[in-house]
């Protein structure tokens, strides 16, 4: 038996050595060292052997296998080196050559001008909220000091799923949602999309985006309101914008007003884009009204806040120059490249 395996040592170094084709390695590693190759089909034999002749019989199987392994395992790095000095040589790619054309997407304007505001306003310490559009009426309307008689809840006005589901009309139930939960001090901004019952034209439509911003804490005041704004509009408008605040109503603010900002095309001095007028209104913003505070849970007597809201919508097309609205959402790549 010893002579037999050392016939097959002898045929398989010399084969593996020759061998010039990684399958037929592989042919050969079976042939020899597989369950049923001629070194394994020796071992089966060892039965017939006496008991003494077992062990070095068996030591020099093992000896011819590990021999044949690592010369295997050799031959194969250098066949596959080979391999690739091959392909090199014969696979050259022309460089030279022209590629094919790659179309390139770009953010669309209203996720750029969200997330120029939001960069913004996470630079002065605000932090992101998001909640459902799809939303409850006592967040919508009810914890936001808007009754059930308020014209706002009317069904030509807001989208209903239920009697008590709505598709939200601003982004102000986000607000509600974290005052309900977090202790004061809340410093927030909430974008998303909004939904209204208006009919389609060059500055209306069903589904638009808000962002609104709110600040709640002890000794919050208008002026902290009004500097926010106008650090605000310089940082998203340029540096020589001014804002003026005009008084208005809103039910979830108390005292409230309507902030302008002076054209930045023209400076104030009247062009198209203000209607001749040198300002564009920016947004609604106030103090946060006390029974808001109380419907949330928070304590009006310790705690006041601000709050404040502006379409994106309304921010691209003044600074993009944009003349109607629904250029934003047909999703013609001839108009939307231009940004």
């Amino acid at each position: 038996m010893k002579d037999e395996i050392l016939k097959i040592k002898e045929n398989s170094l010399k084969s593996i050595k020759s061998c010039e084709d990684l399958n037929d390695l592989n042919n050969l590693k079976v042939r020899y060292l597989g369950k049923k190759g001629e070194l394994t089909l020796v071992l089966r034999k060892m039965g017939n052997l006496l008991p003494e002749e077992r062990p070095v019989i068996g030591s020099l199987v093992n000896e011819v296998r590990d021999e044949l392994n690592s010369l295997i395992e050799e031959k194969e790095k250098e066949l596959k080196r080979k391999e690739l000095l091959k392909k090199i040589e014969t696979e050259n790619i022309d460089v030279t050559e022209p590629s094919k054309k790659v179309s390139l997407g770009s953010l669309h304007p209203i996720t750029q001008i969200i997330d120029e505001v939001s960069e913004i306003f996470l630079g002065m310490g605000y932090e992101i909220a998001d909640g459902p559009e799809v939303e409850k009426a006592i967040y919508n309307f009810d914890k936001l000091n808007t009754p059930p008689d308020h014209p706002a809840r009317d069904m030509q006005d807001t989208f209903y799923i239920t009697d008590d589901i709505v598709l939200r009309s601003q982004t102000s139930p986000v607000q509600a949602r974290v005052m309900e939960k977090t202790k004061p001090p809340i410093k927030i901004i909430c974008p998303g999309a909004v939904y209204r019952s208006d009919s389609v034209d060059s500055t209306h439509s069903p589904v638009f985006h808000q962002i609104e911003g709110l600040v709640v804490d002890k000794n919050i005041s208008m002026t902290d309101l009004k500097g926010t704004l106008e650090m605000f509009a310089k940082k998203c408008l340029g540096e020589k914008t001014k804002v003026r605040f005009r008084p208005h109503h809103f039910p979830f603010t108390e005292p409230s007003a309507e902030a302008d900002v002076s054209c930045f095309v023209c400076g104030g001095k009247g062009c198209k884009v203000c209607k001749g007028e040198g300002w564009i209104e920016l947004l609604g913003c106030g103090m946060v009204h006390p029974n808001v505070l109380k419907n949330c849970g928070i304590d009006p007597e310790e705690y006041s806040g601000f709050a404040f809201g502006f379409g994106v919508e309304r921010i691209a097309m003044a600074k993009f120059g944009i003349e109607d609205m629904r250029l934003l959402f047909e999703n013609d790549v001839r108009f939307l490249k231009q940004f």
